[in-house]
């Protein structure tokens, strides 16, 4: 960061006031979302530093994806003094300056929290970057004291220095976190577990879904793939619940890897399941998904799960393998018809059954009303499945 020397600004900035070369305007001093935009408006005002909150888009004020907190040209350097010294405004500040990507990237998203899990998900990770070359960006999302106190409970936010030193020392932390989970990558690189691809490490404050969508919206990864418990767990995990909000929301193609998935590498997979409800959209899904992994040698199962005899689904469902194989005439495709009173009872047999490896489906985009009161398939799967869920977006 850079190092101003105070005192020769400060005597620059009076003279020019003095001497009325420097009118009294508003300046930017950052860019922020509302949410972080509020607290260091806050903290300044505290120091006595006016400050104001300026939308970006003034065209759909509404619509935007961040706001400008602005402070009188002559209160600058006191501002930049308190952003320099706060442990969380300065990593804030920093970290909300990355421009969006507009095009899918050659990159691979992995939110981890330093679990087991995580881990998984980056094996899987670095092992399927080496395959077409991409780049791996590793994400841990953290909470701060500051950012608690910031959600909107009431309309003041009070900044206190017990909450500042809690801050350090849990950026400390999370900072001592990322590093030892990069040292035990670079150990594993180097003893050949895993492939030598380029990484990096990314710490964001806030919300681990909210951040994870939002970086996922700046980069563009091809695949966000992140790591979850398995059914097996008596608790229902952060991480599982963080995995399958991210699944709702996001416009990215999601891999969950669950923690005792016995192969590190989508080379190693040989039979995948393509559930399909007879929707359009689930052909140019499949589209999707061929073209992102035909790389790769495996079957497929058409699947359809119903909790009712009919005789169309049958007729239906192999209409559409015979459409499948003369578009992908090097694809061994069959289909199954799963009936079952309870849908995922059903799946589980037909898994185990079949030795499915990897379970693919499509996510329609719904409303947040559809998603609280009739969740969709792929999230009640995050929890009762064993299996690798890769959720293609439509």
């Amino acid at each position: 960061m850079l190092q101003y020397n105070w005192d020769l600004l400060f005597i620059s900035l009076i003279l020019l006031k003095v001497l009325g070369y420097m009118e009294d305007k508003l300046v930017t001093l950052a860019i922020l979302t509302y949410t972080k935009a509020q607290i260091l408006k806050n903290v300044l005002e505290n120091e006595g530093i006016e400050a104001h909150i300026h939308n970006v888009n003034q065209i759909q004020p509404v619509i935007s994806s961040g706001v400008r907190v602005r402070i009188k040209e002559s209160d600058l350097p006191c501002a930049l003094k308190i952003t320099e010294s706060s442990a969380w405004l300065s990593e804030g500040i920093v970290g909300e300056k990355t421009p969006e990507v507009k095009s899918t990237t050659k990159k691979i998203l992995i939110p981890v929290d330093f679990s087991n899990y995580s881990m998984k998900a980056c094996e899987f990770g670095f092992n399927l970057a080496k395959e077409d070359d991409s780049e791996v960006l590793l994400l841990h999302v953290y909470f701060t004291p500051l950012y608690t106190s910031s959600l909107p409970y009431g309309d003041v936010f009070n900044y206190q220095i017990n909450d500042e030193e809690s801050t350090k020392t849990i950026i400390k932390k999370v900072h001592a976190d990322l590093n030892t989970l990069s040292n035990s990558i670079n150990e594993k690189i180097k003893s050949k577990e895993l492939p030598n691809v380029k990484y990096s490490c990314i710490l964001r404050e806030g919300i681990p879904e909210e951040e994870i969508l939002r970086y996922a919206k700046e980069q563009r990864p091809k695949v966000i793939i992140m790591g979850t418990r398995g059914k097996n767990q008596k608790d229902i995990d952060l991480i599982g619940s963080v995995t399958a909000e991210v699944i709702d929301r996001s416009r990215t193609t999601v891999l969950a890897i669950p923690e005792n998935t016995p192969f590190k590498q989508f080379g190693e997979v040989r039979k995948i399941a393509f559930l399909t409800n007879f929707d359009q959209r689930d052909l140019i899904a499949f589209e999707v998904f061929f073209e992102a992994w035909k790389a790769f040698h495996f079957s497929v199962s058409l699947i359809h799960l119903t909790e009712l005899k009919d005789k169309w689904n049958e007729i239906k469902l192999a209409g559409i393998k015979e459409y499948f194989s003369r578009q992908y005439p090097g694809l061994e495709i069959h289909h199954d018809v799963v009936m079952s009173d309870n849908l995922l009872k059903g799946l589980d047999k037909y898994i185990n059954d079949n030795q499915i490896d990897v379970i693919t489906l499509t996510s329609y985009k719904r409303n947040i009303f559809a998603r609280l009161f009739n969740p969709g398939i792929a999230r009640k799967m995050i929890f009762h499945s064993d299996t690798p869920l890769l959720v293609i977006k439509d």
